[in-house]
């Protein structure tokens, strides 16, 4: 099972990948570790670029993030399973925030290490305005018209809620089999 997980910033890609790759028993790479290195600097394209190629010769995967130039198009092609998080930006603001008071001073495991949780008004214009432009908003339709077959798009967190409670159930069920 090979599962790209996609959407905006706060609405819980990296927890959603984690419990997948827990379910499934399958390797997750959370791309803002692949992006930074220790004190938020940006890693090199090439370094980034090899780790997520060797990252996908896996068999199994789940990956979350955007970043375009992290194989974007690869990772899609080779997905099984495509999720967009389309979540409401104040629903995401909130999210952050409280993540960020969570583990303020703090480097979570689905960041690089040395990448102390941090909520600056620049991450704040990215979640409201920034990063929902009209431009992404079209790359996310028209992502999930190209790959509908294989596509889940949510608008909130009880839709996904409901749907891992599901799939567990499911995994569960057939593991008594």
């Amino acid at each position: 099972m090979k599962i790209a997980i996609l959407g905006y910033s706060g609405a819980g890609k990296s927890t959603l990948a984690g419990r997948l790759g827990k379910n499934y028993d399958i390797p997750v790479l959370h791309l803002d570790t692949v992006q930074f290195l220790p004190d938020w600097k940006i890693r090199s394209e090439i370094e980034k670029k090899c780790i997520v190629s060797d990252f996908m010769k896996n068999d199994s995967w789940v990956i979350d993030g955007n970043y375009k130039s992290l194989y974007k198009e690869e990772r899609l092609d080779e997905a099984d399973l495509i999720i967009i998080l389309s979540f409401n930006r104040f629903f995401c603001f909130k999210s952050a925030f409280e993540r960020y008071l969570k583990n303020k001073g703090r480097t979570r495991e689905d960041m690089a290490d040395g990448c102390n949780e941090k909520f600056d008004l620049e991450f704040a214009l990215w979640i409201l305005f920034w990063g929902r432009t009209y431009k992404k908003r079209k790359e996310y339709k028209d992502i999930y018209t190209q790959y509908k077959r294989k596509c889940i798009w949510f608008n909130n967190r009880s839709q996904v809620n409901a749907w891992t409670q599901k799939l567990e159930l499911e995994l569960k069920s057939n593991d008594k089999k």
